[in-house]
């Protein structure tokens, strides 16, 4: 997930600045467009480096070559398209990863901070972050298990590919394997995104505070 999510955090603050200065003018609202805007821009962006690591790692020992190579063999087989394969689920999981994360992280802090229970302080991140790590795990495992599958297709002529879309993956997955297949790999996911978000937003609110 967390290819381009450096840059759609980026964004996010950056887009938020533009409408708000103070932590108390914060509202929901704001924080879900700005997260979802800059979620779907970086992601596509680097949704290629999506495409070979699900690759890689679907097919193990099989898959053959180094990342430029690979690139170029995609490329050559499938055309543009093959490297922006599942681009459109790929927008959408990063606009509900960063909607979720981003509010659920500065509302949880805010309220925090603001009703007394803590300080603005490394404890108050670590809480924070758990939360939000929790909340788009949560949100977003349905479409990554379909991304996942639909990235792992290729154009091949005369094939027929098993999704036609987000949502037919989403409604397909439900009816041949039941509402928990879309659940499929959650503890993993989780298990990634909560530590991962700790260590980012623990480092990203102490670098804040440094005089530069």
């Amino acid at each position: 997930m967390h290819s381009s999510f450096p840059i759609k955090t980026g964004d996010g603050r950056y887009l938020k600045r533009l409408f708000v200065d103070r932590l108390e003018d914060e509202t929901l609202l704001i924080n879900v467009i700005c997260g979802v805007v800059s979620g779907v821009i970086s992601s596509a962006l680097a949704n290629p480096t999506d495409v070979l690591k699900i690759r890689m790692q679907a097919q193990g020992s099989l898959f053959q070559g180094g990342m430029i190579g690979s690139f170029i063999d995609i490329y050559q087989q499938e055309g543009t398209r093959g490297l922006w394969r599942g681009v459109v689920p790929t927008a959408q999981r990063a606009a509900i990863v960063v909607g979720v994360e981003l509010p659920v992280y500065d509302i949880t802090k805010k309220h925090l901070i603001l009703s007394g229970l803590m300080g603005d302080t490394i404890f108050a991140h670590f809480v924070s972050s758990f939360t939000c790590g929790l909340a788009g795990a949560i949100a977003s495992n349905p479409v990554d298990v379909v991304r996942t599958r639909m990235m792992n297709q290729r154009a091949i002529v005369g094939s027929v590919e098993l999704y036609k879309g987000t949502l037919d993956g989403l409604v397909k997955t439900w009816k041949s394997e039941g509402f928990f297949a879309l659940y499929k790999g959650f503890w993993p996911n989780w298990l990634r995104l909560g530590p991962w978000n700790i260590i980012f937003f623990i480092t990203y609110e102490q670098l804040k505070r440094l005089p530069f």
